[in-house]
């Protein structure tokens, strides 16, 4: 059996050729057009010498040309490496160098910056540009550049005979690249099998139980007579987005990309299109979504499905979305770049809610102690969030980093992450926060995911992220940047008798600093490095002694 994102793509344009597969700004394509654009692509990719284990970079924002190039590497045995389009050019010579790319093909837009990164990379040898809808022109600007219609003109369309590709392997692997929001990001490698289990539907997410063979999702999507339509708004350069779409595409479901992610355009697209399910990343998307309806009043009847993952969902934000869409199924969904999918938990209206999402209980998700040992349910004990069952191999070029969470428990190959958690007593996992994102003051430790739900639930409050800045008693003091809502002088006498209803006193933001936008990472990630360096470079405009 070939588990592989190539194959078990294959199976569905086999099984279903004429089905719809992408809607992009208004064009579609089916499974065979999507299907051969790969094809040519992954034929181009062979005619300059790219093969098995190349790696090849993929610095494109949501489109079309972005999934063929993600099948064109599959189908050859390569390893796409979705690249952050948000990076400035030193970082992405320190990406480019630790992936070891020898490809890469980006949107003309972000041609500049690539430019100034390829200087420093000589062993990118092979370049290709794509048009930019969202850039102002479009004309091939690197020297040596090929241009993407050219490559895939004179190439063949199909995948059999003597145009067929190499067998694959579920051995075969992807690598994907961690947001760095704390740090430098490192390369996350996986057997495509495995991923594709934990993230692409190889297991079912309810049960836990695997599905029988390469082909139940295809043949189950073929038997469906109206395939469901997922609204997918995460960028595809991260797992949050490209692992459900694979999902999708493999059970013969239609997926509806926007290249720039834009709230009322969304919903223009959804009265449109209308789509069942849509795909978000916590508040960052969630809550301009749910105000732009306020004022958008869109036909969105269509719409069962909000699921979340990847970045905090707060509660008052759920809520929000009750309040339009009362019959509205909401996942929270737990997870990471080393884990994939780690459960999932259902919201109801008022659900009180204190840092991260809480999931159900499932045999491949624990929570262990400082010796991975694993705690048991009842004991109402907190430790580190663990993956047992399918894993990845380790960091890239990086086993000492691999060493520090790729472990044994039970006897077995587990990943401890960085998450701290609370096993419950119907063995039930809470997620606390990140606990290198832990507030030490005054010997007590504070999620900032937990206050900075609390903070945003405020309704002077647009978005905030929760920081520890040094203090002389205390060692470390809460403190928060916020950006508050258009028009808005904050209350914050008003911001601390809210938060006090709601936190203990040590977990109280005492200084706060405004911004015009807080900044994130495309996944909707707290870009925390930025918040600390924001916090050091002007005064606090409000403290509480």
């Amino acid at each position: 059996m070939a588990y592989t994102f190539a194959d078990l793509f294959e199976h569905s344009v086999d099984a279903m050729p004429d089905r719809l597969a992408l809607i992009v700004s208004g064009e579609e394509v089916t499974y065979r057009e999507l299907d051969e654009r790969a094809n040519r692509l992954a034929h181009y990719f062979q005619s300059v010498g790219l093969g098995v284990g190349s790696h090849i970079g993929i610095q494109l924002h949501n489109s079309i040309e972005a999934m063929v190039a993600v099948l064109a590497a599959f189908k050859i045995r390569g390893v796409p490496i979705t690249v952050n389009y948000r990076y400035t050019s030193d970082e992405l010579v320190y990406l480019y160098e630790n992936a070891d790319l020898t490809a890469l093909v980006f949107h003309r837009g972000f041609a500049e910056r690539v430019a100034e990164a390829l200087v420093s990379t000589p062993r990118v040898k092979y370049v290709m540009e794509v048009p930019d809808e969202l850039a102002l022109g479009n004309e091939p600007s690197i020297p040596g550049a090929v241009a993407y219609e050219d490559a895939l003109g004179n190439q063949s369309p199909l995948r059999v005979g003597e145009h067929a590709f190499p067998e694959r392997s579920g051995d075969d692997v992807y690598v994907l690249y961690t947001g760095g929001t704390t740090g430098r990001p490192k390369g996350v490698v996986w057997r495509q099998e495995d991923i594709w289990r934990v993230l692409a539907g190889g297991y079912d997410f309810y049960s836990g139980e695997p599905i029988a063979d390469e082909y139940q999702q295809s043949r189950g999507g073929a038997a469906v007579a109206e395939p469901m339509r997922w609204c997918m708004l995460p960028p595809l350069i991260h797992t949050s987005a490209l692992m459900p779409t694979f999902n999708a595409l493999f059970s013969g479901n239609t997926v509806i990309f926007e290249p720039k992610f834009d709230a009322a355009q969304v919903w223009k697209v959804v009265a449109e299109y209308r789509p069942q399910v849509m795909v978000i990343t916590g508040d960052a998307m969630g809550r301009p979504l749910v105000e732009a309806h306020h004022e958008l009043q869109p036909d969105a009847s269509s719409l069962a499905v909000l699921a979340s993952g990847a970045a905090l969902f707060s509660g008052s934000v759920k809520d929000a979305f009750f309040d339009v869409f009362p019959n509205l199924m909401i996942s929270d969904s737990v997870g990471s770049s080393e884990t994939g999918f780690g459960g999932i938990g259902f919201a109801t209206k008022g659900l009180e809610q204190r840092g991260g999402p809480k999931v159900g209980a499932n045999r491949f998700t624990v929570v262990v102690d400082d010796d991975n040992r694993v705690l048991e349910p009842g004991s109402g004990a907190e430790g580190w969030l663990a993956k047992l069952g399918n894993v990845p191999l380790g960091y890239y070029n990086d086993p000492v980093k691999s060493a520090e969470i790729f472990r044994e428990v039970n006897g077995a190959r587990a990943v401890v992450t960085g998450d701290r958690a609370r096993i419950e007593d119907d063995g039930s996992v809470t997620l606390l926060g990140r606990g290198n994102m832990v507030v030490n003051t005054g010997g007590e430790k504070v999620f900032v995911e937990e206050v900075e739900a609390v903070v945003k639930a405020h309704p002077d409050i647009y978005d905030a992220t929760v920081i520890g800045i040094a203090d002389e008693r205390w060692g470390n003091r809460v403190a928060a940047v916020l950006r508050v809502r258009d028009g808005v002088e904050p209350d914050f006498d008003s911001i601390e008798k809210h938060t006090r209803t709601q936190l203990a006193g040590y977990k109280i933001p005492r200084s706060f600093w405004i911004a015009d936008e807080v900044v994130r990472a495309p996944s909707g990630k707290p870009d925390y490095r930025w918040a600390k360096e924001f916090s050091q470079n002007s005064d606090p405009v409000h403290r509480i002694d």
